[in-house]
């Protein structure tokens, strides 16, 4: 392995990815891809550091992810609260129809076999058989217990009362949620024992009470829940705990961690969960004991036909040595403990008949495949279209009209064909052509191929054509939208009224419309099928939003153009840079001309006679963008298409300078250069950015010896390195806070 090896850009890519999703999962509580999906990044991110020899102690996640919230006062666990070991189906090896299969309908092949949840679960049982010494043939007695999909929870009790609640948190400290839980009444405040002891388990909300929930916010028009473990883990972390009062959390109670009880207790599990039952804990009636883990993986295939009859969530079982005396024996890792692993439940799929490709164009003009379905129940909802990605995808998938593909939810939500069954491939199937042109206006496609850092080949189609209807509706949405002109009542529906009837294709021409034109609009027709207007009042809101946007300033109208590479930070950086739009048209004409000061200012990796150069000429070297972005998006700025936007925005009285602001400069940050990295607690990213040079400071996206302050919150990765090597005074989010303060 070599320092170039191409491995190590997709082992870090990976290791990006999976701290990407562990901050939204534990940190945010809004998971973006299904469990399932992410076990598959991390078996290619685990399978990867093998072949490079990465050591455990090097990779990702050697702790579990954090669920700390800001507000909550934070405690020590007495024991670590670990996540476990987990045995999944990789996505690529053997399922049927989303469900795992008995060990004799598995291959021989013992590699493959290792990639299944039946060979993980082999590997595990092989050791702690070795371990106790045991032969294969000897009993081990295995408890079997649902894994619940909720939010873990500590609870202590002395002299028989609940004195304190607390998360899992990053395993080693957590957050006192005891208020919350004593008002959510999901747990017993009261019960016999009065020795001091801790309990360990899952808080979580039936399914009847997480339909009450969404339904509570639908009413109040606020948005809706994705699922009932992200409900429960926003209910348990409101400071408002009376809110908690017949809201249906509930819980199951399933461990006592050794060592952290003075009475006796039973040894082993089954005897244990018979105890905190009596005590008055709820107990999962799903729980059985078996003896070896064939019986165990039987068990679990079976469980699933009881899955669908539960009122809440499971994603697994859990399987755990019975015999509690040899927990301490076995010890844990940093990650998980060694007496016991859970089985992951494969994500459902279900197979159905691919009817016909169509084909979505999106605000840049890029071309997006969608599959018609046959309709399929899955994950509670009927599915009829599910996303393709690009057709490379379905190339390499060889995906064909009229095949039985199989379909899952990509994070629980979003429809997508996984794989084809060429079993049940018929004659007739028709292979799928990449376009020629554009579906919505007939113009010729683009194809661009870009290498991953992999050096996988990604392939893209493009409809070039600015003027292209649903790629001006796209753009007009996208231009509306928050993080942008924050147009308030711009939406959807509106915006496709106004291309249709109003023959709006750039966002300039949004400014010349008049309440008396909006206010007669047709728009769609109700659950009724009657057709309504915009209506008076809508209309001169809508024209006030548009008049109050025109102060927004160029960072916003930068970054509301849909320009492939340019974001709100970059536009954010080259509005503080350039100040106005003309300065910043000027230097990228200068740049695409190849003006040497222009050049220099972009290029990184300069050489000697570059560098020399570069000061010869007074360059002052541009942050946050590299060759090929400004190569991408300079050319975008400078085209007719975009040219002419930016002066019909400035025609009708849109600011195009950078906003000042600066509302109040704080000493110890004027002036100051700062770096973020990693995901803190409360702000986002542009928020921190925001109050950082609101004070009067600068931010950074690299780290260097004039660097003044790197502010690194959890998963911080190779920035906050490099500011210890350089011996850079690094802060976190409530330092920075008492910064920004002062």
């Amino acid at each position: 392995m070599t320092e170039t090896d191409p491995r190590l850009a997709e082992l870090a890519a990976l290791n990006a990815e999976l701290q990407a999703h562990d901050q939204r999962y534990y940190a945010a509580a809004a998971p973006t891809v299904s469990d399932a999906e992410y076990d598959d990044l991390k078996d290619r991110y685990e399978r990867l550091a093998d072949e490079l020899g990465v050591p455990l102690t090097e990779r990702h996640q050697s702790t579990p992810g954090s669920d700390h919230s800001d507000g909550f006062q934070t405690v020590r666990h007495d024991q670590p609260m670990l996540s476990l070991e987990k045995a999944n189906t990789e996505a690529d090896a053997f399922v049927r129809e989303g469900e795992d299969v008995a060990i004799n309908d598995l291959p021989d092949d013992r590699e493959f076999r290792k990639r299944t949840s039946w060979g993980k679960l082999e590997i595990w049982e092989r050791a702690r058989r070795k371990e106790l010494d045991l032969s294969i043939a000897a009993p081990l007695s295995l408890v079997i217990e649902p894994k619940i999909d909720g939010m873990s929870v500590s609870l202590m009790y002395d002299r028989g009362q609940l004195v304190r609640a607390v998360t899992r948190g990053d395993g080693i400290e957590g957050d006192v949620i005891t208020a919350q839980v004593r008002e959510s009444g999901a747990v017993p405040l009261t019960i016999s024992e009065q020795h001091k002891f801790e309990v360990r388990g899952e808080l979580y909300l039936p399914h009847a009470a997480f339909t009450a929930l969404n339904a509570e916010l639908s009413a109040a028009g606020e948005k809706l829940l994705v699922n009932p473990r992200n409900g429960c883990a926003g209910l348990m972390k409101r400071k408002d705990a009376e809110v908690l009062r017949g809201k249906g959390v509930q819980s199951f109670i399933y461990f006592i961690p050794p060592g952290l009880h003075v009475m006796p207790l039973p040894t082993t599990q089954t005897e244990r969960l018979a105890w905190l039952k009596k005590q008055g804990f709820s107990v999962h009636h799903g729980t059985t004991t078996v003896n070896g883990m064939e019986a165990a993986y039987a068990a679990c295939l079976a469980y699933t036909v009881q899955r669908a009859l539960l009122d809440h969530d499971i994603d697994g079982m859990v399987i755990k040595l019975d015999d509690t005396t040899t927990y301490n024996r076995f010890g844990e890792t940093e990650h998980h403990p060694r007496w016991g692993i859970a089985y992951k439940f494969p994500p459902e799929r279900r197979s159905t008949l691919l009817r016909a490709i169509t084909i979505q164009v999106g605000k840049t003009g890029r071309l997006t495949p969608v599959a018609e379905l046959d309709p399929v129940f899955i994950a509670g909802s009927t599915v009829s279209r599910a996303s393709l990605h690009n057709f490379a995808e379905i190339a390499a998938k060889d995906i064909r009209v009229g095949d039985t593909v199989i379909v899952q939810k990509a994070g629980e939500i979003i429809p997508q064909v996984v794989a084809v069954d060429k079993s049940k491939r018929t004659t007739t199937a028709s292979a799928i052509a990449w376009p020629t042109e554009c579906p919505t206006c007939g113009t010729a496609v683009v194809v661009e191929r870009r290498p991953d850092p992999s050096g996988k080949e990604n392939v893209s189609h493009f409809c070039p054509n600015f003027a292209c209807a649903d790629q001006v509706r796209e753009r007009l949405r996208h231009f509306a939208a928050r993080d942008a002109m924050d147009i308030r009542g711009l939406g959807p529906a509106v915006v496709d009224v106004l291309v249709s009837y109003c023959q709006i294709t750039r966002p300039d021409q949004l400014f010349h419309l008049t309440a008396e034109q909006l206010a007669g609009l047709s728009l769609e027709a109700d659950v009724n099928d009657k057709r309504r207007t915009f209506g008076q009042k809508s209309a001169d809101n809508l024209i006030a939003a548009l008049a109050g946007a025109k102060a927004q300033g160029l960072a916003k109208v930068l970054a509301g153009l849909s320009i492939s590479g340019l974001g709100t930070k970059l536009s954010d950086d080259f509005a503080a840079r350039f100040g106005s739009w003309d300065a910043l048209h000027a230097f990228a004409v200068a740049y695409i001309a190849g003006d040497r000061h222009a050049v220099l200012s972009i290029r990184k990796q300069q050489k000697r006679e570059e560098q020399m150069e570069a000061a010869a000429l007074g360059v002052v070297p541009m942050s946050g963008v590299d060759e090929t972005t400004a190569d991408n998006v300079f050319h975008q700025l400078v085209s007719p298409a975009i040219v002419a936007v930016l002066k019909g925005l400035e025609a009708v009285g849109v600011d195009l300078t950078a906003k000042q602001i600066v509302t109040a400069a704080k000493a110890g940050v004027a002036g100051k250069t700062f770096v973020l990295t990693g995901s803190m607690p409360t702000w986002s990213r542009s928020e921190a950015e925001s109050a950082i040079k609101a004070a009067g400071g600068k931010t950074s996206g690299s780290v260097s010896k004039k660097t003044d302050y790197v502010v690194a919150g959890s998963e911080a990765g190779s920035k906050l390195e490099k500011a210890q090597a350089l011996g850079v005074h690094v802060i976190d989010e409530a330092q920075l806070k008492v910064l920004l303060s002062s």
